[in-house]
């Protein structure tokens, strides 16, 4: 893996951009000194040498019915590890699958409609090859919340 020194204006446009992916180019050119194409070119680079992975937007989760936000430990048998994962990852409530250190086990993020969904995601849980044990945790309040790195 290769690494690049940001310079001060990429890291510039980045956190314009972490900020509001909508800007045009000509509005980012104009907070930068810079022209449209120049910012184009360096929005090109950044994306090129994979600094930037891609432009999306944010759901809040609340407001598009998903009232719910669940956490499960989720215990493995090392042989049926990338199985596990697989499945869990054509789940569509789930959200996040993290591999962690110590004994196999994965770290789940899930976002449910009701505690009716919730049980529902527990059962099909329960019901993957390999998975040795489940504990789960609903999220009761978000206090700091951040997807990415900070520029």
């Amino acid at each position: 893996m290769q690494f690049r020194n940001l310079d001060e204006i990429d890291t510039r446009i980045l956190q314009l951009l972490s900020e509001n992916g909508r800007l045009s180019n000509a509005e980012l050119g104009r907070m930068v000194n810079l022209t449209r194409a120049a910012v184009r070119e360096r929005i090109h680079q950044l994306m090129e040498d994979g600094i930037i992975d891609r432009f999306t937007i944010v759901v809040n989760p609340l407001k598009a019915g998903k009232t719910l936000s669940m956490y499960f430990d989720i215990e493995v048998d090392w042989v049926k590890l990338q199985h596990v994962v697989e499945q869990l990852r054509l789940a569509e409530e789930i959200t996040n699958v993290y591999q962690m250190s110590g004994k196999p086990h994965l770290h789940v993020h899930a976002l449910l409609d009701d505690p009716e969904h919730a049980e529902q995601c527990l059962r099909m849980l329960q019901a993957i090859d390999g998975i040795t044990c489940v504990t789960s945790e609903v999220l009761i309040a978000r206090h700091k919340e951040r997807g990415g790195l900070l520029i």
